[in-house]
């Protein structure tokens, strides 16, 4: 019997040791799971950041690069050294300025930096073997990388701008005597949308009155969605 008692006691302390041990284990394991989850979201804004800037759309550049900031402030956290990700986050605020000065040679530059310091940190970390560059192509296909606004107001002016008030009626004298109706005037009306100005748009001339029809833009597809999505910016800036 005591021989008995002795296994017993032998076997449920084993299992309370092994017990112990799993949770840090699983921690580790969630860990390593949670930095591969992070770094992969990283890289998809690392290659979102790159178009962005390319195409100078600087809105969705400070986003991404903000994206990236948050990303590797978490990232730090899961390091054995936190302060393994400070050179990338130093780097990264060089791309943060670039930005700010909308100034397409320097984001390039210190984009490239920020993606060579990426690999170091890879390296230094032994994971070599993880070696990032700069995109060759859009990491999504459904995403516009341009600044789908800022293109559609140029856009508005080169094709519309001849006849329509597109912005400001103080800055702007369109050539027709009397004015077709402003941009801001027919993005006020109840019946306004963006898909009836895209068929507007794409239905060559319109009968405006027994002497009058508005001239065919004869625009593409895309640039007309541009315009449309320019609208809708001036319909959201009305008053509520």
């Amino acid at each position: 019997m005591r021989l008995l008692a002795l296994f017993i006691a032998t076997v449920l302390t084993a299992a309370a040791a092994s017990s112990a041990e799993a949770p840090a284990q699983s921690t580790s394991a969630g860990g390593s799971a949670a930095l591969a989850d992070l770094m992969t979201r990283l890289q998809l804004q690392h290659a979102k950041l790159w178009f962005a800037g390319k195409f100078s759309n600087w809105s969705l550049a400070s986003y991404e690069a903000q994206q990236l900031d948050d990303g590797l402030e978490r990232t730090s956290k899961l390091l054995p050294d936190p302060a393994g990700a400070a050179p990338a986050k130093a780097q990264l605020q060089a791309v943060h300025q670039a930005i700010e000065q909308k100034d397409v040679p320097a984001f390039t530059k210190t984009y490239s930096a920020l993606t060579d310091q990426c690999n170091s940190c890879h390296r230094a970390s032994g994971f070599a073997s993880i070696t990032i560059q700069v995109p060759l192509r859009p990491p999504v296909a459904n995403q516009v990388f341009v600044d789908q606004i800022a293109e559609g107001r140029a856009q508005a002016h080169a094709s519309c701008g001849t006849c329509h008030v597109v912005e400001d009626a103080a800055k702007e004298s369109p050539a027709s005597r009397p004015a077709p109706p402003s941009f801001p005037e027919i993005v006020s009306r109840p019946s306004f949308s963006a898909d009836q100005i895209r068929q507007f748009l794409t239905s060559g001339h319109r009968r405006l009155g027994p002497d009058h029809a508005m001239p065919n833009p004869r625009i593409a597809d895309y640039q007309v969605d541009a315009i449309a999505a320019y609208l809708e910016t001036l319909k959201a800036r009305l008053p509520r």
